[in-house]
C-alpha cells in the first residue's frame, strides 16, 4: 500500500488525540457534502425546467423550418419542392403563411399573428395535442375555422358556443397608398373559432392558426409562402437532413433547426444555469476552507509524528504527501457522499414529486418541480469539487514549515 495513503487513512478514520480535530474534520466533510449536493440538485432542477420549456416550444416549432434569405415571402415555384419532399429523412412538409392581422370580436380588438397552414400541419407540429377547449378543426368542406391561442381568446373574449357572431379579421391592402375609410385600407374576412390551444405564453398570446386557403384569399396570394415547416422521420438525424437541405437550396434560403428557431431562449437558459453553477461553486469554495483549518490543526497535532517519521528517513516530500492525501480524502469523501445524497434527492423528486409548484389548485403546466439528472453534470461537479478541494488542501500543506517550525528539543526544516 502507498505509504502516504496508509498514514493519511489512519489519521482520517482513527481516533485522534483531541476531539476538536474529529469535529473539524467532520465539519469539513459535511461542508463539502452539502455544497456538492446543492450543486447536483440545482443543476438537475435547471435541466428539468429546460427540458419542460423546450418540450413546450417543440410542440409548436417544427423540426426544421425553411425561410427566404431575403424578403418576407418566396414563391413555391422557385423552390425545388419535389426534391425536398422526396429527400431521405423528410416525413412531411407544411406550407405556411404568416402575417400580422387585426382581429375584432364584438367590441374588442387585438393584434395577432395569423398563421395559415396546409393540411399536413398536425404532422409537423403537435399543437393539436395542446387543445384546452374545443376541438382542433381548421376546415370542413368549404367552411374555414380558426384555432386561437388561449391568450388571444382571453383578450378578445371569444365564445366557442357563439354561432352568430364571427371573428372579423383585417389585414392591410397590398399596394394601398391612401384613404380615409377603414374599408379602403384593409382587406377583411370573417371566421369562427373552433378551439383554444395553450402551449406557452409567447405563443398563446400571439398566434391564431387558420387554413392556408383562408390567408391566401385574405392576402391575395397565389403561391407565395412565408415558410416551409418540415417534420423529420423519427430516428433520422436532423443535422444530416438540415445539411442536405442547405446543399440543395444553397444561399437563397435559410434552414433552421429547433435550436436556431429559439436561439435566444436556449442561450438565456444556458447562461442562467451556468451563472447559478458559478455562484454555488463560490459558496462551495468558502465551505471548503474548513479543510484548511482541519489540516492546519491536524499538522499541529501531529508534530511529534512528523519528527518520528523524519528520524526514520521520511523526506519532506513524503510528509507533505501524507497531509495532501488527507485533504484530498476529505474532499473525495464529501464529494462522493454529496453526489449520492443529491442523486437520491433528485430520484425521490422524480419518482414522487414531493416538492410541489404552487398550491394544490395550482394552474402550472406541471404540479411539482421537474428534475432531470445528467451524467455530465455529475462529472463536472465532481471535478469542480476535487479541484477546489486540492487548492484548499495545498494551502496548509505549503505552510507546514511555519506550522511545524518548533518542536520541543528539535527544529524541523520543511524546506
Amino acid at each position: 500500500m502507498n505509504f502516504p495513503f496508509y498514514i493519511s487513512k489512519r489519521y482520517l478514520i482513527s481516533k485522534k488525540s483531541h476531539n476538536i480535530i474529529n469535529l473539524i474534520a467532520g465539519i469539513s466533510v459535511t461542508g463539502v457534502l452539502v455544497g456538492t449536493m446543492a450543486l447536483i440538485v440545482v443543476l438537475s432542477v435547471f435541466n428539468g425546467f429546460e427540458k419542460l420549456v423546450l418540450s413546450l416550444f417543440n410542440t409548436f416549432n417544427p423540426d426544421l423550418r425553411i425561410t427566404a434569405t431575403v424578403g418576407k415571402t418566396f414563391h413555391l415555384s422557385s423552390l425545388p419542392y419535389d426534391q425536398v419532399k422526396s429527400m431521405p429523412g423528410v416525413l412531411s412538409i407544411t406550407e405556411v403563411i404568416e402575417e400580422n392581422a387585426l382581429m375584432r370580436y364584438n367590441d374588442r380588438q387585438y393584434i395577432v399573428t395569423l398563421k395559415g397552414v396546409s393540411e399536413s400541419f398536425t404532422q409537423t407540429s403537435h399543437v393539436d395535442t395542446m387543445i384546452v377547449e374545443g376541438r382542433f378543426l381548421l376546415q370542413q368542406g368549404s367552411a374555414d375555422f380558426a384555432v386561437l391561442g388561449y391568450g388571444v381568446a382571453w383578450s378578445l373574449g371569444t365564445d366557442l358556443r357563439d354561432a352568430i357572431h364571427p371573428i372579423q379579421v383585417y389585414v392591410p391592402k397590398r399596394g394601398f397608398s391612401g384613404g380615409i375609410q377603414m374599408e379602403q385600407a384593409f382587406e377583411a374576412a370573417t371566421i369562427f373559432p373552433s378551439a383554444y390551444f395553450s402551449v406557452q405564453q409567447d405563443f398563446d398570446s400571439k398566434y391564431v392558426i387558420v387554413p392556408i386557403r383562408f390567408t391566401r384569399n385574405l392576402l391575395g396570394y397565389k403561391d407565395e409562402l412565408s415558410a416551409l415547416e418540415i417534420a423529420v422521420v423519427p430516428g433520422a438525424s436532423r443535422e444530416q437532413v438540415k445539411a442536405s437541405l442547405r446543399r440543395l437550396l444553397c444561399e437563397n434560403y435559410v434552414v433552421k433547426d429547433r435550436f436556431q428557431q429559439q436561439e435566444l431562449l436556449y442561450k438565456i437558459m444556458q447562461s442562467e444555469k451556468w451563472a447559478v453553477f458559478l455562484i454555488l461553486a463560490f459558496i462551495l469554495l468558502i465551505a471548503t476552507f474548513n479543510v484548511v483549518g482541519s489540516l492546519s490543526i491536524l499538522i499541529l497535532d501531529k508534530r511529534k509524528d512528523i519528527a518520528v517519521l523524519k528520524s526514520l528517513g521520511a523526506d519532506n516530500r513524503i510528509i507533505r504527501n501524507i497531509f495532501l492525501t488527507e485533504g484530498i480524502m476529505i474532499s473525495f469523501a464529501g464529494a462522493f457522499l454529496g453526489l449520492l445524497l443529491g442523486a437520491a434527492i433528485c430520484y425521490v423528486q422524480q419518482r414522487f414529486g414531493l416538492i410541489r409548484l404552487g398550491g394544490v389548485d395550482s394552474s402550472f403546466v406541471v404540479s411539482h418541480y421537474p428534475v432531470q439528472m445528467e451524467a455530465v453534470d455529475f462529472v463536472l461537479v465532481f471535478a469542480t469539487v476535487m479541484a477546489i478541494g486540492f487548492a484548499a488542501t495545498w494551502l496548509p500543506v505549503r505552510g507546514m514549515r511555519r506550522l511545524t517550525r518548533i518542536i520541543p528539543g528539535r527544529i524541523l526544516d520543511m524546506n
